[in-house]
């Protein structure tokens, strides 16, 4: 007789071929945030093929319960994303995005072809476990202000409530095979940054009859930073970056205004809170003193994301147990940010990564670019770790 771990190793490993096939046919058919559709239709039909009972919460995204031996002993969550970017695909391969100028390239056709093949895993295994595997597959990651804050405002936490929830991502930078994980803060927060700097144009060769929102607009970038390099906690990670500066003239002529884009991430709330209000201020006050006018809006995103350390811990032994302690590694803070930070304010959570990098056959492009792309392999490492961690957290679960 198979111990649990092989068992689940063996249905990984049989149903691999299904796991590729099933993200190649998402990678093919993206869709974007809250617009996932197909998407949802597709997973929601591979789960009633299970013969489980998926439920809708909001338009597109989807809940189900896996019940096993005494289903209200104690109840753990997985969460897959479902939404793509808005990215035109370079990659030539034969699952190439047939949606064009739409892609997956975060990865969450891996995450959701993992989860169900999790589902499929678990749902075979159920007399072999006590407790309720709760599966969300939520729309929206990408977009503020996120699905996961939606889901949870309809319930996705309640009935029954998860005492813990764990959510697996695609890692770049690690190698296939290996995964990732930390304790305590890992994820910053997001907030979005609109500035409009108002002046007076005309005459680029007249400056004295200006009032200049282009040099106003250097002043104002160049103060803001000193709220992060003056004022921030330096135990406190922060960043505050603009991308977008748009100042529509010419050689020789001064615009009106100045448009300005930028994010900010920290990983305190209490300094997130009062970072915002020493920018409105300092932006208000210091175009105002040269001459012009400022509309400035802070846009709140998504919190910082934090795991729960007693979680973190069992969730990585148990890694250590599926996989061997050497493809288990420790991760760095990160200062990109994920909506599954709302869960992680809610109930326990572990945000952990999973190593798609493959260096021989070049797949190294990082998410978020055109030529994404993954080692495949890696969906049967994903979907059945999945499976030994929810079983592993319920047994844990079930002794507290």
């Amino acid at each position: 007789m198979q111990d649990l771990k092989d068992q689940i190793r063996s249905l990984a490993q049989q149903y691999a071929q299904d796991t590729v096939a099933t993200r190649q046919h998402l990678h093919q058919h993206p869709e974007l945030s809250f617009q996932e559709h197909e998407t949802s239709a597709y997973v929601f039909a591979k789960l009633q093929n299970m013969g489980l009972e998926p439920q809708r919460m909001t338009e597109t995204g989807i809940v189900v319960l896996i019940k096993g031996q005494n289903p209200e002993k104690a109840t753990t969550a997985l969460r897959a994303d479902l939404d793509a970017l808005p990215i035109l695909e370079q990659n030539e391969v034969a699952y190439k995005s047939t949606n064009e100028g739409v892609m997956h390239a975060c990865g969450h056709d891996v995450h959701t072809s993992s989860l169900l093949t999790t589902a499929r895993i678990l749902s075979e295994l159920r007399d072999q476990f006590e407790g309720t595997v709760k599966l969300i597959f939520q729309p929206g990651e990408e977009k503020f202000p996120g699905g996961a804050s939606l889901m949870i405002k309809e319930g996705v936490l309640q009935n029954p409530a998860p005492q813990s929830i764990m959510g697996q991502h695609v890692f770049t930078p690690l190698e296939v095979g290996k995964v990732g994980f930390r304790s305590g803060m890992y994820m910053a927060s997001a907030d979005e940054i609109y500035i409009t700097v108002k002046g007076k144009g005309g005459h680029g060769g007249l400056p004295e009859q200006l009032v200049d929102p282009v040099m106003i607009s250097a002043h104002l970038l160049v103060a803001l930073q000193q709220i992060v390099s003056r004022r921030a906690n330096p135990k406190t990670p922060s960043v505050l970056s603009f991308g977008k500066v748009i100042a529509n003239g010419a050689t020789n002529v001064i615009p009106n205004e100045v448009y300005i884009e930028g994010t900010f991430r920290t990983m305190d709330e209490v300094w997130r809170a009062e970072a915002k209000q020493h920018m409105k201020k300092l932006a208000e006050g210091l175009v105002e003193s040269m001459g012009g006018t400022c509309d400035i809006n802070i846009m709140d995103g998504y919190p910082f994301l934090k795991n729960e350390p007693q979680l973190t811990a069992r969730a990585k032994a148990s890694a250590q147990e599926y996989l061997g302690e050497e493809n288990v590694i420790d991760l760095d803070m990160y200062m990109t940010a994920e909506d599954f930070a709302y869960y992680s304010q809610t109930t326990d959570a572990c945000f952990y990564r999973l190593g798609t990098r493959n260096e021989v056959q070049g797949i190294t492009s990082p998410v978020h670019t055109p030529t994404f792309n993954i080692d495949e392999s890696a969906l049967e490492i994903g979907s059945g770790l999945m499976a030994y961690l929810a079983i592993q957290e319920l047994k844990a679960l079930a002794l507290n």
